[in-house]
């Protein structure tokens, strides 16, 4: 197997896609926040103490996805067309499936951003919570879905928690 982020000579460097053409790329990823019934329903609730805290890690999740190249060195930076930060609360479990859907029209794909948006956002849900819970999990930071590009579509089969 060999990895196109590193020159002949191991070294890393960012791909070269100036010679592709733009195609509408989608992406979507998702992350797993275990955090228990009772602290879902405060949040559901708007019982937490630092506000908001769905509203404030969809705001979070949104803006990783437009700064994704600057935290993951070798990612181009994208000119995105869309974002968006969901929230599927299982109140029987205590969890809270977060999706990132981002699409552009670009030369490489989204599967980053969507990633980061997703990591991000379930990120700030435990910063928010951390003071009633240190025990919330993050699990299952995954792309679901992806279309665009000479790899064209990919899916998974079936999604973490469900």
């Amino acid at each position: 197997m060999s990895f196109n982020h590193f020159d002949d000579a191991g070294r890393a460097h960012m791909v070269d896609v100036s010679a592709k053409e733009p195609t509408l790329r989608e992406a979507r990823a998702e992350a797993m926040v275990k955090l228990g019934p009772e602290l879902l329903a405060s949040i559901l609730d708007a019982d937490v103490a630092k506000g908001d805290v769905l509203g404030v890690a969809r705001l979070a999740g949104i803006n990783a996805v437009k700064r994704t190249s600057d935290l993951i060195p070798l990612s181009h930076p994208l000119s995105i067309h869309y974002a968006a930060v969901d929230f599927e609360n299982q109140a029987e479990t205590g969890r809270i499936r977060v999706q990132c859907t981002v699409k552009a029209l670009e030369k490489t794909g989204v599967e980053m951003e969507a990633m980061t948006g997703a990591a991000v956002a379930a990120l700030t849900i435990y910063d928010m919570c951390k003071g009633q819970d240190k025990s919330i999990a993050i699990e299952g930071v995954r792309l679901v879905f992806k279309s665009g590009g000479k790899s064209g579509l990919y899916q998974v089969d079936e999604e973490v928690g469900k």
